[in-house]
């Protein structure tokens, strides 16, 4: 069967003629005829196989899609479609695109970043120019309020009328002080500790707030040291690190509840 079939098909007879003249169906004759090529005139020529090969033709040429689509007169997504296996002009690798868009949004925020920054320095120094220099009575608003923010209070189940202050920014400790001393009270009348992770150098955190109080070092008690904990990813580290810096004031009860009428007027309570 196999032996006739091929030998009808290679004196050029189609598949519906084979199996008219063998009595077959394509169950039997499609393995009869693997492997077999079909003769040429069984070929549906293919409309646009000669624009295809043009196509081909202007892009290794180096013209781009747009070019190649306008001369031959077919749409871009054809060009693509006969050329995508070619090389194209100016084409990028995938690592090419990426890094060129890096590049770019580097660039970007390059330019944008200072930009930004500047503004918010003329906006912060803006705000400083309509401040100005404070008076007596304006830093003793501005210190009780500070102080009620971060120093520590009295509670309805814990009466405790001590002043006591605690910060890590430099210029907020800079300017409590200058409020206690509007307040009347007297450098040697404040008790400081050093808050700080036993990781870092504590010994240059003490001299650090020594010198920005410029208070001795006998008013300076004991560092009180965090734990490590492995498991904790921590940001405040490096040489800008200095922990936290506690004031506390002696026979501080009368200022306590001083800031707390002060406070109390400044938030209108």
């Amino acid at each position: 069967m196999r032996e006739q079939a091929v030998a009808l098909r290679r004196a050029g007879k189609s598949r519906r003629e084979i199996k008219e003249i063998l009595g077959i169906g394509n169950s039997t004759l499609d393995p009869a005829l693997r492997g077999e090529s079909p003769p040429l005139w069984t070929s549906r020529p293919r409309a646009k196989d000669e624009q295809r090969g043009k196509a081909r033709a202007l892009c290794a040429g180096g013209a781009t899609y747009d070019e190649i689509a306008a001369e031959l007169g077919v749409s871009k997504g054809s060009v693509s479609l006969w050329v995508r296996d070619m090389p194209r002009r100016g084409r990028l690798s995938y690592e090419e695109f990426r890094q060129r868009n890096a590049d770019g949004v580097s660039r970007y925020w390059q330019a944008e970043s200072a930009r930004r920054e500047a503004l918010r320095q003329q906006i912060s120094a803006t705000g400083a120019d309509e401040i100005g220099v404070l008076s007596d009575r304006e830093v003793l608003i501005a210190g009780a309020i500070a102080y009620w923010c971060e120093g520590s209070k009295s509670k309805p189940h814990r009466r405790e009328d001590r002043v006591t202050f605690i910060n890590s920014d430099p210029r907020l400790v800079t300017f409590f002080l200058r409020f206690l001393a509007a307040a009347g009270v007297a450098s040697k009348d404040l008790i400081c500790r050093v808050y700080i992770h036993e990781t870092a150098d504590v010994a240059a955190a003490e001299k650090f707030w020594q010198d920005l109080t410029g208070l001795p070092h006998d008013q300076f008690r004991q560092p009180s040291l965090k734990r490590h904990n492995p498991r904790t990813i921590r940001k405040n580290t490096g040489d800008s690190y200095y922990g936290c810096l506690t004031i506390a004031v002696r026979r501080s009860t009368v200022l306590y509840r001083q800031i707390e009428g002060w406070a109390a007027a400044a938030m209108g309570a």
